[in-house]
C-alpha cells in the first residue's frame, strides 16, 4: 500500500491568532485561505514538507454537533484536551526558544522522556496541544 499523511485538522477558534502562531512563530507556510458564511479555514504547512499540511478549520463549523456537545468542546479546547498535533525539530532547544519568544503558552520545557524522546510542549491561541520532538 502507498498511503501517506495528506492533511491533519485542528480546531481554531481566532484565525488570526491561529495564523500568527502557526505562519509567524513556527515559520509554517501559508497555503490556502478559504472563507465561508464569515468563518476562516487556513491550510499550512512546513515549506520542508510540501506534501503534508495542517487544515486549521473554524470551531464553530463541526457539523452535527448540538450546542452542549459545541459547549463541550470549547471547554475542552481551553483546556487543551481536544486535539493535539506533534512536530519535529532538527534543533529542539533553538525551535523551544522561538517559540516561547513568540509568547506561546508554555505546557513543558525541552525535556528526555523515558520512553527515548527529546520534546517540548505548548498551547497554540486556541488551547490544541503542540509537542515538538527532537528529530533525528
Amino acid at each position: 500500500m502507498d498511503i501517506t499523511v495528506h492533511h491533519t485538522f485542528l480546531p481554531h477558534n481566532d484565525p488570526e491568532a491561529a495564523l500568527a502562531f502557526y505562519r509567524d512563530t513556527l515559520g509554517f507556510e501559508l497555503r490556502m485561505d478559504v472563507g465561508y458564511e464569515g468563518l476562516r479555514w487556513l491550510t499550512l504547512g512546513s515549506p520542508e514538507q510540501s506534501d503534508t499540511s495542517i487544515v486549521l478549520y473554524p470551531a464553530a463549523a463541526m457539523p452535527g454537533l448540538t450546542d452542549d456537545e459545541r459547549r463541550a468542546v470549547t471547554e475542552m479546547m481551553a483546556k487543551g484536551t481536544f486535539a493535539s498535533v506533534v512536530l519535529a525539530s532538527k534543533d529542539i532547544d533553538g525551535t523551544f526558544e522561538r517559540v516561547q519568544a513568540g509568547d506561546a503558552e508554555v505546557v513543558q520545557e525541552p525535556i528526555d522522556q523515558d520512553y527515548g524522546v527529546r520534546d517540548c510542549a505548548f498551547r497554540d491561541p486556541s488551547g490544541n496541544m503542540v509537542r515538538i520532538q527532537q528529530a533525528g
